[in-house]
């Protein structure tokens, strides 16, 4: 066993804070893709270091289509986190996913168009495996602790991310329902893309909160009725986190944490001491940086 690194933890719409956490520090983290939506909150949570950050910023500044995840993910990788739970609110496209009930996804479909969702877009040339997408011993795990605090929870399936802010047309909805997904949301695709690019291993808590437009006899969402419901299950969401955190082991048998390993394509001389300084936190195990 190794020694364990801080778990990094975003929460979205209902999630901005934890009240169990014991909060050390607030740390401004500058990177090369921008500034994160806000401070990060570094503390401990059941006996272990953990970073927080209010995914859309304090006071939900940011929609999801606006957040600079780049910035985000790489501010967590340069705290240290080689983890990242998520929590996020998502429309339920199945009937027996009912509003409140807890999804543990572990398939994404991206149906997002401007997202900058990689960190490689020039040198070095890296392609990741994305063929299992969410850490599948944290989904495991996240699955158990939600089943322990009482949760109705349901373990796998396929989260599809749109691009927002505007939900989906009707016709979209259908459209989507029709392909096999089970739950509906903004940001999880994005998240996870980039945490695989940054060898995190990531997993999500969806919390379902509406039928989207495409349940005939049930009110179409809105963001009133999105909060509504979140003010029941986000205590839930706390409670899962509050179990799963001291659960999660520093050697896990998945391949997150590697998955650069084989995913480089450039030359290492053909990648500059420049780029190797600027992305020194997500390649330097593979492409170090010299330089002082």
């Amino acid at each position: 066993m190794g020694d364990m690194n801080p778990v990094g933890i975003t929460g979205g719409t209902g999630v901005y804070e934890i009240a169990e956490l014991e909060i050390l520090d607030r740390v401004e983290v500058s990177t090369p893709f921008g500034q994160p939506s806000d401070t990060y909150v570094t503390g401990r949570l059941q006996g272990v270091d953990v970073v927080f950050l209010a995914r859309h910023g304090g006071g939900h500044r940011v929609p999801a289509c606006g957040v600079n995840y780049r910035a985000n993910i790489f501010g967590f990788k340069a705290l240290g986190c080689d983890t990242l739970l998520s929590v996020s609110a998502v429309g339920s496209m199945k009937e027996e996913y009912h509003p409140t009930d807890i999804v543990i996804p572990d398939q994404l479909y991206d149906n997002t168009r401007t997202r900058k969702n990689t960190f490689f877009d020039s040198a070095p040339a890296i392609h990741v495996s994305l063929a299992d997408p969410t850490c599948l011993v944290l989904g495991e795990l996240l699955f158990e602790s939600a089943l322990k605090v009482g949760a109705k929870a349901h373990k796998g399936g396929t989260y599809v991310c749109i691009e927002g802010p505007a939900f989906s047309t009707r016709a979209e909805s259908k459209v989507y329902r029709g392909w096999g997904v089970d739950v509906i949301g903004m940001t999880g695709a994005t998240e996870a893309r980039l945490c695989r690019e940054a060898e995190m291993c990531y997993g999500t808590i969806s919390l379902v909160t509406d039928y989207d437009v495409w349940k005939e006899d049930s009110e179409d969402v809105t963001m009133d009725a999105i909060v509504a419901i979140l003010h029941q299950n986000a205590d839930m969401a706390k409670a899962i986190l509050n179990e799963v955190i001291p659960r999660i082991p520093a050697e896990r048998g998945c391949e997150c944490r590697d998955s650069l390993k084989y995913a480089l394509v450039s030359s290492p001389e053909a990648v500059p001491d420049e780029v190797r300084r600027r992305l020194n936190v997500l390649i330097n195990k593979y492409l170090p940086y010299e330089g002082v």
